[in-house]
């Protein structure tokens, strides 16, 4: 695993608002980065990334499994009762799930630890399936690349077949999309799977989640009026099972993508539950509830409010000292503590690895950097070569 500095494109950011790429910078901040990239052997890819990733995702569904049995663990996994029984349909049922991602610390030689599953609303989608590709395309035809570069990246031709797998599952023609306004990036992810269903042959209307209404017969539709029959929400279950609308969410007749049931492998407690039922796994990191703690033996901890994104609220506490603080509006619900284990570092640079999933495949990776220990929403987004 290497980090290889290389020359931008020329006039990339040009080809990038031909794209619709928006987002390549946020906050007067670079996002998008392309004047280094990461290099990976086939060997670590296979073996270090790729079959780990598939791994701990079926140990994840045993998890879920277990959870949705167990009202004591929905209860400590935060989720409102009012949705047991609905998340439990929904598993028994095995409605469908499009993708999702786990994060990993990886320094290149032995097993990839894993940080968490952001299994129902992960980002930067468009930058790991299209753009990245589109650059080692340009680079290599350029000979700014070796000719045999490849890259471990089957996104996007895995969101088409698995857009048309749901299409099938359901009987649908048509599917809603939405995200909240104002977010640029958001509305980048949700642009691009409505291009693959597209792809795949579906029909597909958008809807921002705060122009969604509410019918007198108890069904959702969009400004249009028209009845919201299956969507996919760029928007946390966790918000939904707590906003207004929440108590129509049984009644309303929706197929969600992702499905309920992702209500529990979207959450921090999945960590200290994995840890549990897979103890000592070399992927895993030990991990506890709040109420646990005592059983710690580490040190130095990571703490993680059970919901949280984009490394929000999140501490790093040594001998029982905070030592890092991050800042947000998570922590509500209570907290999980995981043992501290670094990113790896290349200069100043604080690498994590987003290992992609569409069903249940391993689909991809995505590289995003900071100089801060804690990956943020702003944290960089670099390109990756495997040779």
């Amino acid at each position: 695993m290497l980090r290889i500095n290389i020359k931008e494109r020329e006039n990339w950011q040009r080809k990038a608002a031909d794209f619709g790429f928006k987002f390549h910078t946020m906050y007067g901040e670079t996002y998008w980065d392309e004047t280094a990239y990461y290099q990976f052997s086939l060997q670590q890819i296979e073996q270090d990334l790729e079959d780990p990733t598939v791994e701990i995702h079926q140990m994840c569904l045993e998890v879920v499994d277990k959870v949705v049995q167990s009202e004591q663990l929905l209860e400590k996994f935060q989720i409102p009762a009012d949705f047991w029984q609905l998340i439990a349909d929904s598993w028994k049922h095995k409605q469908p799930s499009l993708y999702s991602r786990l994060d990993f610390a990886y320094h290149g030689k032995g097993p990839a630890k894993l940080y968490e599953n952001n299994a129902d609303t992960p980002t930067s989608l468009y930058e790991s399936g299209f753009w990245q590709w589109l650059w080692l395309e340009e680079q290599v035809n350029a000979a700014k690349l070796p000719k045999q570069s490849d890259q471990f990246n089957s996104l996007q031709e895995k969101l088409v077949h698995r857009l048309a797998a749901i299409a099938k599952h359901y009987g649908i023609e048509h599917m809603h999309f939405a995200c909240c306004q104002d977010t640029e990036e958001d509305r980048g992810t949700v642009q691009y799977l409505q291009d693959c269903a597209k792809e795949s042959g579906l029909l597909n209307d958008f809807v921002f989640i705060e122009d969604i209404g509410l019918s007198d017969c108890g069904s959702f539709s969009d400004l249009k009026d028209n009845r919201i029959e299956t969507l996919f929400k760029l928007y946390p279950w966790e918000f939904m099972q707590r906003e207004e609308f929440g108590q129509a969410i049984q009644d309303a007749g929706v197929n969600w993508i992702e499905p309920i049931w992702k209500s529990v492998l979207s959450n921090k407690a999945l960590m200290p539950m994995l840890w549990k039922m897979f103890p000592n796994h070399p992927n895993l990191l030990a991990a506890y509830f709040e109420d646990e703690l005592t059983k710690a033996r580490e040190t130095k901890l990571v703490k993680k409010p059970i919901f949280s994104r984009e490394g929000a609220n999140i501490s790093i506490i040594e001998q029982g000292k905070t030592v890092v603080q991050g800042d947000g509006p998570y922590g509500e619900e209570g907290f999980i503590y995981q043992d501290f284990y670094p990113l790896p570092q290349f200069g100043n640079n604080h690498t994590l690895i987003g290992s992609w999933l569409v069903n249940d495949q391993a689909a991809g990776i995505s590289m995003r950097e900071d100089s801060s220990l804690i990956t943020q929403d702003s944290s960089r987004f670099l390109p990756h070569i495997c040779i």
